[in-house]
């Protein structure tokens, strides 16, 4: 499976491109060639000293459990089939449940980059998401707080 690489300084040409092709598969938009490089062989980190980290637990809200160790993510005991990037986003939503989480700290946490302000790639993965929960019975949903962010909505919690 190949994917498209959208490069124009034109925030609204982005947006665009995302809506159009977001259903072929991914698609990687940037402002520049130099937040595409970036991208594509981000700068070598300093090696730190190895710490040993205590293993994630399973972040549970309800009968929804993201297992970020196991990279599983269950609703009522039945496994649901999510990318890495759905599962790190669900993670997120469902360790404050209810709570809103803006569209900076949902950029910054998801894919540890700065909010530029370019929403596109943020919307683009919530929709995902959207679809993929739509199919549980009495599932989660990831409700928009317009002008501010996200939150996650579960059933008995």
């Amino acid at each position: 499976m190949g994917f498209v690489v959208c490069v124009s300084a034109d925030v609204s040409v982005r947006e665009r491109v995302v809506r159009r092709l977001d259903d072929l598969g991914p698609v990687v938009v940037c402002a520049d060639l130099a937040e595409l490089r970036e991208m594509l062989f981000p700068s070598p980190e300093p090696a730190a000293p190895a710490v040993e980290h205590p293993p994630t637990p399973p972040v549970r809200c309800g009968d929804l459990v993201v297992d970020p160790v196991g990279h599983l993510v269950t609703w009522r005991g039945q496994a649901l089939s999510l990318t890495r990037l759905e599962r790190k986003l669900l993670a997120r939503l469902a360790g404050t449940p209810g709570g809103v989480w803006s569209y900076e700290r949902v950029f910054a946490s998801v894919w540890g980059g700065a909010w530029l302000g370019d929403a596109a790639i943020l919307h683009s993965a919530v929709k995902r998401l959207r679809h993929k929960l739509r199919a549980l019975p009495e599932g989660p949903q990831v409700q928009t707080v317009r002008g501010v962010g996200y939150r996650l909505a579960v059933p008995g919690v």
